[in-house]
């Protein structure tokens, strides 16, 4: 299957600059794929297409951040994004200039708090890179960091919060999983008292994800990496569900690849931690996914794959026609869609 045919052309004006004021407030697309039905409601409504026994998985990462501006020796000013804990202090990173970093090369960060030293070139161009400091890491990060938005979004964000889901626990990513956005406290409040179960994994999402698909065919591409662990207390909500018939449904495309991850053929999930490199595109068979909340995705993306795979490639770029003659807002701070 060419990648040619996840193609579409988007109005730059619908690429969602800011943030909804009120997170639940968002528009929802609402997307039958039996039935292959369309209806637009607003966000808040999205509880009255869940029922009692159902499972939400959220996945609880954290956004860090991540991207550092900092000097070499030399005085030259240099871009790091971090990616991937390779263990305590090292970590992989995007450098720019790139090729102005080479082994060795030694870069500091506000005035000396934060040194860090080229060690290796790795494969796509990546650095590993050792960081030196006094104190603790993620609090240097916080103070001297930036949050790493996605390269399509050019206005400034004044609240890094509003780049965190409001259930954002465990340190580590390099993007925030942006279905998340949409859910406020009083919401999930809501959820939970009509019976609805929630249950968290925990998937740290690299920059990877925005990085367009460059071959001819899908097939050809090759997925990055992302950590990912699933506690048994989570295992086992969402096990109940299945046992009881009902709907699990994942909050983004991150939590739906941690789930696909971990099943097994019955659609039943244990305690896990490792890394996936799991490439969900049509023809995919889902082993435990029943529904799922996510946001407008990028053209020809992996993340615009998988949403066809689980509802078909046809009516899902329907959907997106519908979308844009709709204005939608579209990618990280714009609007969703529930596919069930």
């Amino acid at each position: 299957m060419k990648v040619s045919e996840f193609n579409y052309e988007l109005p730059e004006e619908l690429i969602a600059q800011t943030p909804i004021e009120k997170r639940d407030e968002a528009r929802l697309m609402i997307l039958n794929k039996n039935k292959q039905t369309i209806k637009h409601k607003t966000f808040k409504n999205i509880i009255d297409y869940l029922q009692p026994g159902d499972v939400l998985v959220r996945n609880n990462t954290k956004v860090i951040p991540a991207r550092l501006y900092g000097k070499k020796e030399t005085g030259a000013k240099v871009e790091f994004l971090l990616l991937n804990q390779i263990e305590k202090d090292t970590w992989e990173c995007i450098v720019r200039p790139g090729n102005k970093l080479s082994i060795g090369t030694k870069v500091i960060f506000a005035e000396g708090r934060l040194k860090a030293e080229i060690l290796e070139i790795m494969s796509g161009g990546t650095r590993k890179v050792k960081f030196q400091y006094e104190g603790i890491f993620n609090e240097i990060l916080d103070q001297i960091g930036l949050m790493p938005l996605p390269p399509y979004i050019h206005e400034e964000l004044k609240q890094k919060e509003r780049y965190q889901t409001i259930y954002a626990k465990h340190k580590g990513s390099a993007a925030a999983p942006t279905a998340g956005l949409h859910f406020t406290e009083e919401l999930i409040q809501k959820i939970q008292k009509k019976g609805i179960t929630i249950a968290n994994v925990t998937l740290h999402v690299g920059i990877g994800t925005f990085r367009p698909v460059k071959e001819e065919t899908i097939e050809a591409h090759k997925m990055h990496t992302e950590h990912y662990y699933i506690k048994q207390e989570d295992a086992q909500k969402i096990n109940q569900a299945k046992k009881e018939n009902k709907k699990v449904i994942a909050i983004g495309t991150t939590s739906c690849r941690v789930l696909e991850t971990v099943a097994d053929q019955n659609g039943y999930i244990q305690e896990a931690e490792g890394d996936t490199q799991i490439y969900i595109y049509p023809g995919y068979q889902f082993k435990i996914l029943d529904g799922l909340i996510t946001n407008f995705h990028l053209p020809q993306s992996t993340l615009l794959m998988l949403v066809s795979a689980l509802a078909g490639k046809d009516y899902i770029m329907k959907a997106y026609k519908e979308a844009i003659k709709e204005k939608y807002r579209f990618f990280s701070f714009g609007d969703a869609m529930l596919i069930m």
